[in-house]
């Protein structure tokens, strides 16, 4: 059987050449975490990746009720969302698989008849690339030993992100009843960025390009913010998700919460809705992530570190700005009354 694959126009083939050019010309360092980084609960794709030589399976069971309004159709369905992501070669590449099989139940209310379909409804392969790391310079992790609110307070530098790109494919395989007439290969580019408004908040943005070059393209954006409670092993998150195809267009809210059972290994519950009637969509999805780390970091000769140099044991002689020595005057201060309370008499210099 002869493979259909999308039409390519040569924009489209330049804009992918470009692509692997930054792939194979570019180096990044992308942040690997002692705690799993994970893309669920949401469908929102984190600009990082998960570090070298990390597996990570990620994993759901969903359930959604659709009625369409003009069809005068009810369907119920139950699917299984997956997730397989690698880390490839160096840090800032991942290898992204990701799919979710489905079962529908639709009843048609006028034809007093039943009809169930079941295959992919999401079935794609791509790499992801960290382009630009907003906290690869050391000295934007440092904290403000003198002050909570510079360490807390929001800062419209904040909002600056990283940046990732996608470059992957979706597969339709077989006679695909949610994707007639598509072809077996299509196109998937994505611009995925991440900023961390504070050390409890992150907020993570995608733009996709879908199925390029078939009948049917579709534009996508996804917007997330989440946030860690003060135990951190809690978080929540909101998200918003718009879609635009002559097939289908919609806009989608989800909320959900996530728990860290263990460094690798965590749990998480949402649900959402859609706004349109044709059709209607209420969901509800529960999953897990887990990761193999066989991370290991590369050792690196004295001579080739930049952090490394002839006056990095010498004492900081630089002079404290007047905001600085006033901040530093006040924490000493804090720290004096704090040690009188305790009844600690070397608070007064004794």
């Amino acid at each position: 059987m002869a493979v259909k694959t999308a039409r390519i126009t040569p924009e489209t083939l330049k804009y992918f050449i470009a692509l692997a050019l930054l792939f194979s010309g570019l180096n990044s360092h992308a942040q690997y975490t002692d705690v799993i980084n994970s893309n669920r609960p949401g469908k929102a794709n984190s600009a990082y990746a998960v570090g070298k030589g990390v597996v990570q399976f990620e994993a759901g069971l969903l359930f959604e009720q659709q009625d369409h309004a003009l069809l005068n159709t009810d369907s119920d369905i139950f699917g299984l969302d997956l997730a397989l992501r690698y880390g490839l070669f160096f840090e800032a590449l991942e290898l992204h698989w990701e799919g979710v099989y489905q079962s529908q139940h639709i009843t048609y209310a006028n034809l007093g008849t039943e009809e169930r379909l079941s295959d992919f409804n999401t079935h794609r392969l791509g790499l992801k690339y960290l382009l630009y790391d907003r906290y690869k310079d050391p000295e934007r992790n440092k904290p403000n030993l003198y002050s909570w609110r510079a360490n807390n307070a929001f800062r419209w530098s904040n909002l600056i992100p990283s940046v990732a790109v996608y470059a992957g494919a979706n597969f339709v395989l077989g006679d695909n009843p949610y994707y007639p007439g598509d072809p077996t290969v299509s196109p998937r580019a994505m611009v995925a960025t991440q900023s961390r408004l504070s050390p409890r908040f992150v907020l993570i943005t995608n733009i996709a390009y879908d199925r390029i070059g078939t009948d049917f393209p579709e534009w996508s954006y996804l917007i997330s913010v989440s946030h860690a409670f003060r135990n951190p092993k809690w978080s929540v998150f909101v998200e918003n998700q718009g879609i635009q195809s002559d097939r289908y267009s919609d806009m989608l809210l989800r909320t959900g919460m996530a728990y860290l059972i263990s460094p690798n290994f965590q749990a998480d519950l949402h649900l959402g809705a859609g706004f349109k009637d044709t059709p209607s969509r209420i969901f509800i999805a529960s999953g897990v992530s887990y990761r193999l780390d066989f991370h290991k970091d590369e050792v690196i000769a004295i001579e080739d570190q930049e952090a490394i140099n002839r006056n990095s044991m010498k004492k900081d002689g630089r002079k404290l700005s007047k905001s600085e020595r006033k901040s530093q005057r006040r924490a000493e201060k804090r720290n004096k009354k704090r040690q009188r309370k305790q009844g600690d008499p070397g608070a007064d210099g004794l």
